[in-house]
């Protein structure tokens, strides 16, 4: 997702996207600015440009929508991060990307200006229990075993060693993300990436 407002016609082939696409990307742009609780189904419909009728065609409810955002933007990180870090990464380099991912994202935000993890910040939004904050919690595990898949390769034969620097750099990670959030940039996740590589040559 871009920071600039997306065009409801497919680039370079003068169609219009798809009415889901649109909805979720007017969602998407609108979750993370204001936050899930303060947007209305009005105000997504009416920057998609569609009838309300053609969001509950595409999904259920206004909490399907939420889902479909969380789970969007989960696999958006992803296909990033696979992007950068290649097909046969160094378990180092691929640890520090899992930052690098992450200022990318922070140095150019999906829109507006840069407000944190949106993941986050929507599942700071939800009471406890709810099925949201157990979906982001999934979510951020999987980054977590991302980061772990790579110290067990950089540290063979340790894997008491490997799961504890795995934990510690998984929640320098989301710590750096919260207060990068705060700050409105990406220096506290740097600060966090350098840590995490000093981290990992003492390992």
């Amino acid at each position: 997702m871009s920071g600039r407002r997306e065009p409801a016609e497919s680039a370079g082939t003068g169609r219009r996207r798809p009415a889901r696409e649109r909805i979720l990307r007017a969602a998407a742009r609108r979750f993370y600015q204001e936050g899930v609780t303060a947007t209305g189904i009005d105000t997504i419909t009416a920057e998609a440009g569609v009838a309300k009728m053609s969001l509950y065609n595409n999904f259920s409810s206004k909490a399907d929508l939420v889902r479909a955002y969380l789970d969007d933007r989960h696999e958006d990180w992803l296909v990033r991060y696979r992007e950068r870090v290649g097909p046969a990464p160094d378990p180092r380099d691929g640890v520090l990307a899992v930052f690098d991912t992450y200022i990318d994202g922070a140095d150019a935000p999906p829109t507006g200006g840069f407000r944190g993890c949106g993941l986050l910040n929507a599942a700071a939004e939800m009471p406890a229990g709810h099925e949201g904050r157990a979906r982001v919690r999934g979510q951020k595990e999987e980054v977590e075993r991302v980061i772990a898949e790579h110290v067990t390769a950089l540290l063979p034969g340790r894997p008491d060693a490997a799961r504890a620097t795995a934990r510690q750099i998984a929640f320098l990670l989301e710590g750096a993300m919260v207060r990068a959030g705060l700050e409105g940039d990406s220096g506290c996740l740097r600060d966090a990436r350098a840590m995490a590589a000093r981290l990992l040559d003492r390992a």
